[in-house]
């Protein structure tokens, strides 16, 4: 459902950007995609009311009027001049930046639902600025798993239950969250809520959710206090440098320099009949390091910790998932 409103809401605002007319209620169902699925005229203008708020709250300048006096309902339309951002003046790092944000948030499958918005509103008569295909930007995309569920958790204001493994823990404990949010800082993903368990706000890392999360009770219960700032709450608990977990791994002999330029090598080891170097290491962050080890491949084992292991171990099995691989290999062993 949280996608199928994303793609809604993206069509509806290309739809009123892509024109100069005012666009009304009856004529916006029939060429933006998502509103024709409506079972009857209620559902409908229920929808459209709620996507209106939406885009309002989002800061869309979303314009109402009439193209004539004779139109015998007003219409909806975005103004290019007032949705548009003025030129902005980037240094070097900061323009890299943005760039490789484009390229790891872009999303074709909503790019493709754009062109096709444009060709219905072009079939309908509607006049469209061609310009304007290029001022939607696609919407976020996240890799981490859990990020679709809790994100419809949030927005039906549902309650959620997760598994959820806390730094240098090796298992996973359950978690009741009345969610207010899912906001992104300093490159994670971070789910704000209420911690029914713990009685208080807390903040939880997308990328230590265990399995898929739970929706529990019924829709609109949960809503998001009015003085709470998600961004203020997750800054608050990462705010200082992280301690540093210590880590032992196994890597062959000449291979993984990446890591050996990053650790110290203590002692010699065969390992599943190869040849290689016990390697000491400082982590900031197990959890995130995980996928940049288990990059390595059966070049690298962990020793400890324990967490941090079953981490990588797991990154292999979705691996291997991913290529349909049959075996996942084991510390030291090269699957043929």
């Amino acid at each position: 459902m949280a996608t199928a409103r994303a793609e809604r809401l993206v069509n509806l605002v290309l739809c009123l950007l892509s024109t100069r007319q005012y666009l009304t209620a009856e004529r916006i169902r029939g060429i933006v995609p998502g509103y024709t699925d409506a079972p009857n005229d209620e559902a409908f203008f229920r929808t459209f009311e709620r996507d209106k708020s939406e885009l309002r709250d989002l800061g869309v300048p979303l314009e109402t009027g009439r193209n004539s006096a004779f139109d015998a309902a007003d219409g909806y339309r975005i103004a290019r001049r007032d949705y548009e951002l003025g030129d902005i003046g980037l240094e070097p790092d900061e323009a890299a930046a943005v760039a490789l944000a484009l390229r790891l948030w872009d999303s074709p499958e909503l790019t493709g639902a754009a062109r096709g918005a444009l060709l219905k509103l072009r079939a309908a008569g509607v006049d469209v600025d061609d310009r304007a295909a290029g001022t939607i930007e696609p919407k976020v995309r996240t890799s981490e798993p859990a990020f679709p569920a809790l994100l419809a958790a949030v927005q039906a204001g549902r309650v959620v239950a997760f598994d959820y493994r806390r730094p240098n823990e090796a298992q996973a404990q359950p978690r009741t969250v009345e969610p207010w949010g899912v906001v992104a800082w300093r490159g994670r993903w971070y789910l704000v809520g209420h911690d029914r368990d713990r009685r208080a706000s807390r903040c939880f890392r997308l990328s230590r959710v265990v399995g898929e999360p739970r929706a529990q009770g019924r829709p609109g219960v949960v809503s998001r206090p009015p003085d709470v700032d998600l961004l203020t709450l997750v800054a608050g608990e990462q705010r200082g440098a992280p301690p540093r977990t210590p880590a032992r791994v196994w890597v062959a002999q000449g291979r993984a320099q990446g890591l050996r330029r990053r650790a110290t090598v203590v002692e010699t080891m065969r390992l599943g009949g190869l040849d290689g170097e016990v390697l000491e290491l400082d982590l900031f962050y197990p959890d995130s390091a995980a996928s940049w080890i288990a990059g390595y491949g059966p070049d690298v084992a962990v020793l400890e910790p324990d967490v941090l292991r079953k981490s990588v171990h797991e990154a292999h099995l979705g691996a291997a998932a991913a290529v349909g691989a049959l075996d996942v290999a084991e510390p030291g062993e090269v699957i043929g």
